[in-house]
């Protein structure tokens, strides 16, 4: 139990003493009809009703004639029991066997064989073909006494069962070692020594019952959106801690940026004084600014002798030219020429709409201020 976890894939492998194996003759039928076949003879077999036990099969051999079967069967009510410490805590196995099926498939996946080897305190006796059990028995004595007792009586019940017993293939178990003499004498077949249990073979036996089968998808269902809310979870705590990050560096910053402003506040309180100085002083010393410079530069920008220029005011941050033109075509074209004019470019000029007077001639105010 400490070894497992809710989400863990694991198999549960019965013991012996727990259920219920017998094989069956059946005649070769359609394949869809065995189980419903099966049932009936363990029906038959079983002291209970069917409603309360699990059963599973397996197919030993099939000819045209006749099938034989391994059917395994084992009440709900005990299987509940044995596998109480697992469901108390949430675990359920994937598949439910049976632990002597598992090592026939494991060991003697092929002909026939018998397998002897401890389960707890009790001794297991099973004969297997083809990797499927065939005859089970547990003997509660594990010194072997009983098992040398009943191993004719145990031959004798496979042959009537038409269990072919001739020859087979002995394992048995490092832990019952010193039955090697003895049943290899009662058996007349010599007695491989099996160690260390190899990982099982993959079995198509499962006596699961589907109330657990139900249970354990909704359990994987929602392991799995737990994991998607965990990885969720993570993926916004990250994001967080991001945006987090980013805020602290940005008003680190901001503070970097507002601690410069204050170091250089001296110098640019200096360079933004000095600016104004200059542009206060600029219609002073800037030749750009000089009237007659200006002048020259209008004069330039007169398209005909039509034009005639009226009247001219200049301040420090403004200047003002009033005029009269033959037509308002000849005032827009004076306009025009005056904000091409590269002399002037450091003003910005505009004009109203030019007044008609009766004589048809067009009175226009012309006001330009520095860039």
């Amino acid at each position: 139990m400490p070894l497992l976890t809710a989400t863990d894939d694991f198999v549960l492998g019965l013991p012996v003493t727990s259920v219920l194996a017998q094989r069956f003759r059946l005649p070769t039928i359609d394949s869809a009809e065995f189980p419903e076949m099966i049932r009936i003879q363990i029906e038959k077999a079983l002291p209970f009703s069917a409603d309360e036990v699990t059963t599973d099969f397996e197919l030993i051999e099939q000819n045209e004639n006749e099938s034989v079967v391994s059917t395994v069967a084992i009440r709900n009510e005990q299987l509940a029991e044995i596998a109480a410490p697992l469901l108390k805590h949430g675990y359920i196995p994937r598949q439910v066997t049976v632990y002597a099926a598992q090592r026939a498939s494991t060991y003697a996946p092929k002909g026939n064989a018998v397998l002897i080897y401890p389960e707890g305190k009790a001794l297991v006796y099973a004969m297997t073909e083809n990797g499927k059990l065939s005859l089970a028995r547990a003997f509660e004595n594990g010194n072997g006494e009983q098992l040398e007792m009943e191993l004719p009586q145990l031959r004798l019940s496979a042959e009537l069962q038409g269990i072919n017993v001739s020859d087979p293939s002995v394992l048995l178990d490092e832990s019952c070692y010193q039955l090697r003499d003895a049943i290899q004498g009662i058996l007349a077949s010599p007695a491989e020594i099996v160690g260390i249990e190899l990982p099982p073979a993959p079995i198509k036996l499962d006596l699961l019952p589907e109330s657990w089968r139900r249970r354990r998808a909704q359990l994987t269902k929602q392991a799995e959106w737990r994991k998607r809310l965990v990885w969720a979870g993570g993926a916004y705590a990250a994001l967080l801690f991001l945006l987090l990050a980013y805020l602290g560096f940005m008003r680190f910053a901001i503070g970097r940026l507002e601690g410069r402003i204050v170091s250089d506040a001296p110098k640019t309180e200096f360079i933004r004084a000095t600016e104004e100085n200059w542009k206060a002083l600029a219609p002073a010393i800037d030749s750009r600014y000089y009237p007659v410079e200006i002048l020259q530069h209008l004069f330039e920008s007169l398209p005909s002798t039509d034009v005639r220029i009226t009247t001219y005011n200049q301040s420090a941050r403004q200047i003002s030219v009033e005029g009269e033109a033959n037509s308002a075509d000849l005032a827009y074209k004076f306009i025009e020429s005056v904000k091409k004019n590269s002399g002037l470019q450091i003003f910005q000029f505009n004009m109203a709409s030019p007044r008609i007077l009766p004589n048809d001639h067009a009175q226009f105010r012309l006001e330009g201020r520095p860039q």
